[in-house]
């Protein structure tokens, strides 16, 4: 699973998570944010792509790193 968050005076803002497929806010402008973001569907498909870019490139490392610690 991909999570991004975003902070703000130390606050989760929003959060995309590749499980929701989407933005979610947290505060007032986070929601606004998160509202605006989820109409661009550029961005969303570049949000999903990180998915790919970072958790499933470096799965198989951890995976066989997980084996050979056990």
């Amino acid at each position: 699973e991909y999570i991004r968050s975003s902070y703000f005076n130390k606050k989760e803002d929003t959060r995309f998570s590749s499980s929701v497929g989407k933005f979610v806010g947290f505060t007032e402008q986070g929601v606004k944010n998160a509202e605006y973001w989820n109409n661009d569907p550029s961005k969303l498909s570049a949000m999903k792509a990180q998915k790919e870019v970072y958790c499933l490139h470096n799965i198989q490392i951890k995976y066989d790193n997980a084996l050979t610690k056990s």
